[in-house]
């Protein structure tokens, strides 16, 4: 699988398409029998990786919707970055064709029970323009078709400060794709409109995530080894363990509700803006990428960006990446439990904790990050790579599971060994 591949494709789970493209396939397959078999293409990916953490209070992990990590779960772990991938496309006509894309990850509940990360149905009106139903990707990052193909990537893995302001990858509707060329410079429009349900656990809030009626728009534009992105996304975000925690404050009266209405998460809006640029001419390249996002809810105001740079030498590449995140209230007094009769305050108090630890764990931290990739043979990388992550006062930085030993701020180093293969 090529860069470009896998640009054009990509892929969460809607069983009910993922059904209906199954069916479409062995109808295709059984009407076309010997004659075409260049009809259907199976590729894939994986990883298989494992990653130590100096922080042993609490857990490092390459995304929110794993239940545990590096650190304190494991001094060892391979669930940071290792999956196995595999995908079905089907080219049923020159207009009409279909991907099916299955990963197997570590889940929230700590299986590796596969899971559709995209099923799409695409219909090519133009040779420019096409439109697509089902589960898509969210187009908000310049690694957002590949992000999980790190073979891909430089990295062992995109900068948690800034691809974890989207953690979310996938859209369940249908996304428009329109490309045309203003003089030297090519522009890749893309918009998609859907719903993403997500289920969290315990260590980063147990209960489900939503963001429905998801609208983004994006502009990729390309000249010569320079590629530019613009982003933006807009939608409304829920939280179910959030939504009834913040049930319980309003049972404390107006300061109660008052601090609910300005934190919970039902239904709130959420809007994201991006931009980021690379450039590869072959034997270097450097990338830099930055977002921001008002979510109107606990999770407040987050912005991040970084910038990496990298020299081919034959096949090995040395990189280094710099990334920093910020974030806005990062604590709140809550209720005033001195002004609350006693068999009040004890559950007042708890109240408080868990909002200071849903703020604490907005990321505000700066990483420095070393690394090299050796592809020692075909199809296939080897990566390793050091951060050192510097966490601001008040955070947790992207840390999670976090135990009652752990202090917020702080620093910590991950030592991180990957084999990325496509095939």
């Amino acid at each position: 699988m090529s860069l470009r591949y896998a640009r054009k494709y990509g892929w969460h789970s809607v069983p009910n398409i993922a059904a209906a493209l199954l069916a479409l396939c062995t109808a295709a397959s059984a009407s076309a029998g010997d004659s075409d078999p260049s009809m259907f293409s199976f590729s894939g990916f994986g990883t298989a990786g494992v990653v130590h953490s100096s922080e042993d209070q609490a857990d490092f992990s390459s995304s929110i919707f794993k239940p545990n990590g590096a650190g304190y779960s494991h001094t060892w772990s391979t669930g940071v970055d290792s999956l196995i991938a595999a995908q079905v496309a089907a080219d049923f006509t020159p207009q009409l064709s279909a991907v099916l894309q299955v990963i197997s990850e570590q889940n929230h509940d700590g299986t590796y029970r596969p899971n559709v990360e995209w099923a799409n149905i695409k219909y090519q009106f133009t040779p420019n323009f096409n439109a697509r139903v089902g589960r898509t990707v969210l187009p908000v990052f310049l690694a957002s078709d590949y992000r999980k193909v790190a073979y891909a990537n430089p990295w062992v893995r995109p900068p948690l400060e800034v691809y974890g302001l989207v953690p979310i990858t996938g859209s369940d509707g249908v996304d428009v794709n329109y490309s045309f060329q203003a003089g030297e410079f090519k522009h890749t429009l893309q918009g998609s409109y859907g719903n993403n349900e997500k289920k969290l656990t315990a260590g980063n809030g147990r209960g489900r995530g939503k963001f429905k009626r998801a609208l983004s728009i994006s502009d990729t534009v390309e000249y010569d080894a320079l590629t530019l992105h613009f982003a933006y996304m807009q939608g409304n975000l829920s939280g179910s363990s959030i939504h009834q925690l913040f049930n319980v404050f309003r049972q404390f009266g107006p300061e109660g509700v008052a601090l609910a209405e300005k934190y919970d998460s039902d239904a709130t809006p959420l809007s994201f803006v991006g931009v980021g640029a690379s450039y590869d001419p072959g034997d270097w390249f450097v990338m830099a990428e930055g977002g921001a996002t008002d979510t109107h809810s606990v999770f407040g105001k987050k912005s991040a960006w970084y910038v990496s740079g990298g020299y081919r030498i034959g096949k090995f590449t040395p990189y280094l990446t710099y990334a920093r995140a910020r974030a806005d209230h990062l604590s709140d007094p809550g209720l005033t439990v001195s002004a609350l009769p006693p068999f009040l305050a004890g559950p007042a108090t708890g109240l408080n904790a868990a909002l200071n630890s849903i703020l604490r764990g907005k990321a505000v931290q700066n990483t420095v990050s070393i690394g090299g990739r050796w592809d020692f043979m075909k199809n296939t990388a080897l990566k390793l790579q050091f951060d050192r992550t510097d966490v601001g006062e008040g955070s947790n930085g992207v840390l999670f599971n976090t135990q009652p030993g752990f202090q917020p701020g702080g620093k910590f180093d991950v030592f991180s060994v990957a084999v990325d293969f496509v095939f």
